[in-house]
């Protein structure tokens, strides 16, 4: 890398760390930048995985206080999350490297489309809950069964996972969503955390980019966890749309 790709891989992991701490799908910014300057897709994927997961466990850490009282339920998802990361790991190393590059722009067509739909999903999530449907205090085996397939899409593209346990555990618990965004972070940090591991010993890794990522995606994690719910939900929203159309406009076009 020149020094200009090494500071805009900095700056992607520092911008993707405030994200994912407040709504996610911070894999959308730094994916494209790392296939952007020359990287095949599954190493920019392992790469991102392991380079985002301090920045994930910032996050965590600066919700503390939201998580306080929850550290049995916080155990009890975390299993099925971290099977789920390792199914999805074993898909992105047994398929062949062409499979993952074909299916990988729907899958980040998939991650914008969430995003896109998430106040939408919210506002259905709230309704439910004011005409008091649903919801349960643990969110009973289907919320297990949920974060476990929500473990292997991040193990093996890790774009929007935070998105999707949000819906989720929006629909079938009955906290408010900041305790819930708590517990989000701490899931997404098992995901890449265990994903991480699996990829540093037996996959394609570029270790100046995980270190960059590590360092930018960690104090954008304690970034987001302190300022990023203050600014407006729809100007990150809009950065994460821009940057995932981008990256599927220039994956279809390699």
């Amino acid at each position: 890398m020149t020094w200009w790709q090494a500071l805009l891989v900095l700056l992607a992991g520092l911008w993707a760390g405030a994200i994912n701490a407040v709504v996610g799908s911070g894999t959308l910014v730094t994916f494209p930048v790392l296939v952007a300057i020359g990287f095949p897709p599954v190493t920019a994927t392992t790469s991102n995985a392991i380079g985002l997961a301090p920045g994930t466990i910032s996050a965590a850490i600066g919700y503390r206080h939201e998580l306080t009282g929850q550290g049995r339920r916080v155990a009890r998802y975390s299993v099925p999350s971290l099977l789920g990361a390792v199914c999805g790991t074993i898909l992105l190393l047994s398929l062949p490297p062409n499979a993952f590059e074909t299916v990988v722009p729907v899958l980040v067509g998939l991650a914008v489309v969430l995003v896109i739909v998430q106040p939408k999903v919210s506002q259905w999530v709230a309704k439910r809950r004011e005409n008091g449907e649903g919801a349960e205090p643990h969110g009973g085996p289907l919320l297990l069964f949920l974060i476990f397939l929500v473990g292997i899409y991040g193990g093996y593209f890790t774009a929007a996972q935070g998105v999707m346990l949000m819906a989720f555990m929006g629909m079938l618990l009955t906290d408010p969503l900041q305790r819930l965004n708590g517990i989000k972070n701490v899931l997404a940090a098992v995901v890449n955390v265990v994903a991480g591991l699996v990829y540093a010993f037996v996959a394609p890794i570029s270790w100046p980019v995980v270190g960059l990522l590590a360092v930018g995606s960690t104090l954008g994690g304690q970034l987001g966890a302190k300022v990023g719910r203050r600014l407006p939900p729809a100007v990150l929203r809009a950065v994460i749309v821009v940057v995932g159309v981008a990256a599927i406009v220039q994956l279809l076009l390699r």
